[in-house]
């Protein structure tokens, strides 16, 4: 059966996407690849659709909690039982029990902590694992805008299981990350699928706010008036259930926050509403989208900063998947560069809770580094975050494995990697600050700072070279409803003052 017949008979679709089918075609016919497709091209269907062609286990590596659970979810409403996410979501009997019968599953979900438990090693090491997948590749090098350090030992646990035939994709990825994907995932010989990262029906557009009230009003304009659905992005979790509460006050009845502060079943309820259109407008952190399959979304605001060009083009990916017109809009304000920094600088340990995270374990860990693992009191007392307490636990893996090293040598090696890191950081930060401040076209700029050649005669490319708001702007029923209401308001408060009057 041709890749067509296999497409329409498992997902109803007669055509692929861009970049679908050559992905496809280069696992099944058995080379390593690395598929770098932009966000919103169906990454996903390249590793389900050869699940359904190659014989054994499908085990896909992924970083996010939200995004598995996402992925389980559609494929099981497209019909597929035979899938599960191992991760943290699951509760110990639940765990035990899909453990004890792994050999039922072809598509397995599995975060990359869950790869150095020893008893979920040894029965994945019971299967035969015809395709491993690592998605969001781009964690696995340190130039990467999200390295996982546990990404870095994909490598070595895919020499485990003896090497399968392996899909590393991501949206976005720099040359330096593309090379390192490849060196530490110990792939010798890779099939690069590079499809351009520029999506150009989507119109790139930013407006500078003399200050936070401008700003914030500037955004209620917006919102008002642009095409829905549409999702708006913080940096807070706090002002996006700010934002949210406004906009619900102000007459935009189906808006919701989404961020990780919710639980779980709020989390799910949220994304199926948007989805299935219940709701218009979601104010979200950057954990919303991914997974998220709805083609329509008509704009991306951004209210806070990103803090890379990588993760921007991730997040106003999820507009226009449907081909059509639609509207990145990133607010800018004096100042705004500060909240990046600082989000930065609070992700890594400060170099006083890494001089006091040593100076403890050579008063109290009677020379055992490994005993520190041991003490649950340890990261509250220190006063870290459950982020900082993962880097120092992720170094410190690494670090005591190397043979005859000290405790004052890790503690100047782990003060090195946090410096490095956060200079990383601020550098992705400034280039990003760059973008906003440009004077030339804001496309170009970022088809060269990922190598792609310079494209023309794009209609509606950028805020710079010329786009019309006046496109993306509502003109159906919600607005005369809205208006409608306004009228009624105005005509009540009318009657009340003359009657006061009266």
């Amino acid at each position: 059966m041709k890749l067509e017949g296999i497409l329409k008979k498992y997902f109803g679709f007669q055509t692929f996407k861009t970049g679908q089918k050559e992905v496809i075609s280069s696992i099944l016919s058995g080379r390593h690849t690395l598929a770098i497709l932009p966000t919103g091209t169906g990454k996903s269907l390249c590793y389900q659709l050869p699940g359904y062609v190659l014989d054994g286990t499908v085990l896909i590596v992924s970083p996010l909690l939200s995004l598995m659970q996402d992925q389980v979810e559609q494929m099981m409403r497209m019909g597929e039982k035979r899938v599960i996410a191992l991760n943290s979501f699951l509760n110990p009997v639940a765990k035990r029990s899909v453990l004890q019968n792994i050999e039922r599953y072809k598509f397995i979900f599995i975060s990359p902590e869950m790869l150095n438990v020893p008893y979920v090693m040894n029965r994945l090491h019971e299967l035969s694992i015809s395709l491993f997948v690592v998605d969001e590749a781009h964690c696995i090098s340190q130039w990467g805008y999200d390295f996982r350090p546990d990404y870095l030992k994909l490598g070595e646990i895919r020499q485990q299981f003896g090497n399968p035939l392996t899909l590393a994709q991501t949206a976005t990825a720099s040359r330096k990350v593309r090379e390192d994907i490849t060196r530490f995932l110990h792939l010798k010989e890779v099939n690069k699928v590079e499809t351009s990262i520029d999506r150009p029906n989507i119109s790139l557009y930013i407006e500078k706010q003399m200050d936070y009230q401008t700003k914030q009003n500037r955004l209620f304009e917006l919102v008002f008036s642009l095409r829905k659905p549409g999702i708006i992005y913080f940096s807070s979790k706090k002002i996006a259930e700010e934002i949210a509460s406004q906009l619900r006050k102000r007459g935009i009845g189906k808006t919701m926050a989404y961020h990780a502060g919710l639980d779980q079943e709020q989390r799910v309820l949220i994304q199926q509403q948007f989805i299935h259109g219940q709701l218009d407008v979601i104010c979200a952190t950057s954990a919303f989208g991914m997974g998220i399959n709805k083609n329509n979304v008509r704009f991306i605001i951004h209210y806070h900063m990103p803090m890379q060009i990588e993760s921007y083009l991730q997040e106003i990916g999820r507009a226009g998947r449907d081909g059509l017109p639609s509207i990145a809009i990133l607010l800018y304000s004096e100042g705004d560069v500060e909240l990046p920094l600082q989000l930065a600088e609070g992700e890594m340990p400060s170099k006083e809770q890494v001089d006091w995270f040593f100076s403890w374990l050579k008063n109290n860990n009677h020379g055992k580094i490994e005993l520190f693992y041991s003490n649950n009191d340890l990261r509250t007392i220190g006063g870290f975050s459950e982020i900082q307490w993962r880097i120092i636990e992720d170094i410190m893996k690494t670090l005591i494995r190397i043979e005859n090293m000290d405790v004052e040598k890790m503690h100047d090696l782990v003060n090195e990697y946090i410096n490095k890191r956060l200079e990383v950081k601020r550098a992705n930060i400034f280039k990003m600050k760059k973008w906003i401040d440009l004077n030339g076209c804001r496309r170009d700029y970022i088809l060269d700072y990922f190598d792609e050649p310079i494209k023309r005669n794009i209609p509606a490319c950028c805020d710079v070279c010329g786009v019309d708001l006046n496109n993306y702007l509502a003109h159906d029923e919600s607005i005369q409803e809205r208006e409608t209401l306004e009228e009624w308001k105005d005509y009540l408060s009318k009657l009340l003052i003359s009657g006061l009057e009266v």
